[in-house]
């Protein structure tokens, strides 16, 4: 799988895909990943992607030309993986769909996509109409951009890829998994403190222990 993320901080993605299951995924090549600053592809002499927006609003707004500049460009260096026509470009905003495990599941199975980190107020309208595909929100708070919740889509979906978890049954059986919440687990010592692991998980009854997880599993609430 390969992502390409557009951002005008590439530097804050460092620490976070150097680590971990991120960084695992990337060195057994199952995920790559490339920066495109689109400050880049502006074409104002001093570099400026942002405007104040017409009507009077407060805040500043990312302008077109420098988005629709680095989407032509990525469409040409990576027409090799685009199946179709159309350029999956994903924008991450308050306004869009909330994500979730059954939404990294569906990603995580395409060759290829692109994010679109924000900043500012918004981005020019004409972006969300006319490239933006998809529009994510990772929870309804405010954050000053599109890269944090850029590190937490990438990191979900690097643990979804084949060979990179040592056991994919892992993957599947955690919490969001099939809408419920992972229920509790035990290891070494048997007691500790004085507070012992429950019994049935020391049976080695294979079928009590199942039926004793699925009960300590809860059933997603819908938000």
């Amino acid at each position: 799988m390969h992502i390409d993320i557009l951002t005008l901080f590439p530097e804050m993605f460092e620490s976070p895909l150097s680590h971990s299951i991120v960084k695992r995924a990337i060195e057994r090549k199952k995920l790559s990943i490339e920066f495109i600053d689109f400050r880049e592809f502006t074409k104002d002499k001093h570099k400026q992607v942002d405007d104040y927006p017409f009507g009077g609003a407060p805040g500043m707004v990312i302008k077109p030309e420098p988005l629709f500049e680095a989407v032509d460009f990525l469409k040409e260096k990576r027409k090799y993986l685009l199946g179709s026509d159309e350029f999956p470009l994903i924008y991450l905003t308050p306004q869009g769909e909330s994500y979730t495990q059954q939404i990294a599941e569906e990603l995580s199975h395409k060759k290829y996509l692109a994010i679109l980190c924000g900043h500012y107020k918004d981005v020019d309208y004409r972006v969300r109409e006319h490239l933006v595909t998809r529009e994510i929100s990772i929870g309804n708070y405010v954050l000053s951009g599109g890269e944090l919740p850029a590190m937490i889509i990438i990191d979900s979906l690097a643990r979804l890829q084949e060979g990179v978890l040592s056991n994919m049954e892992s993957a599947y059986s955690d919490s969001f998994q099939d809408n419920t919440l992972d229920g509790p687990y035990y290891t070494r010592p048997r007691e500790y403190r004085g507070y012992k692991v429950p019994e049935v998980l020391l049976s080695g009854n294979h079928k009590l222990i199942e039926e004793w997880q699925k009960s300590k599993r809860k059933k997603l609430q819908k938000r």
